[in-house]
Parts: C-alpha cells; sequence; structure tokens
C-alpha cells in the first residue's frame, strides 16, 4: 500500500512581504523606481527613515 503525504504551504510568509513592501510605499511616500527597488530592500528603507525619526 502506497501512503501519499501531502505538503501544503501557506502563503504567510510572501503576504508579510507582501504588506511589508506596500507599507513602506506608502509610509516613505517613494516614487515608481524607488518602490520598485523597495521590492528587494524594503527593510533597509525603512531602516534609514525610522533612524532619522529615532535621531540615530
Amino acid at each position: 500500500m502506497t501512503q501519499r503525504i501531502k505538503i501544503d504551504q501557506g502563503g504567510l510568509g510572501f503576504g508579510l512581504w507582501m504588506v511589508g513592501w506596500l507599507f513602506t510605499i506608502g509610509f516613505l511616500d517613494l516614487g515608481f523606481w524607488r518602490g520598485f527597488l523597495g521590492l528587494f530592500v524594503w527593510p533597509v528603507f525603512l531602516g534609514t527613515r525610522f533612524a532619522e525619526l529615532i535621531g540615530s
């Protein structure tokens, strides 16, 4: 008897990443090209902005 195992990975990780990217575009008011670059480095954009706000 062959047993089948189905592995289903939810899209929670991708969903969180997408929410973070969209938040970054809106919060920082990024233009098209910076928003496109934000696809890859949105945490960097947020980190530099929050560092400016805190005064570090």
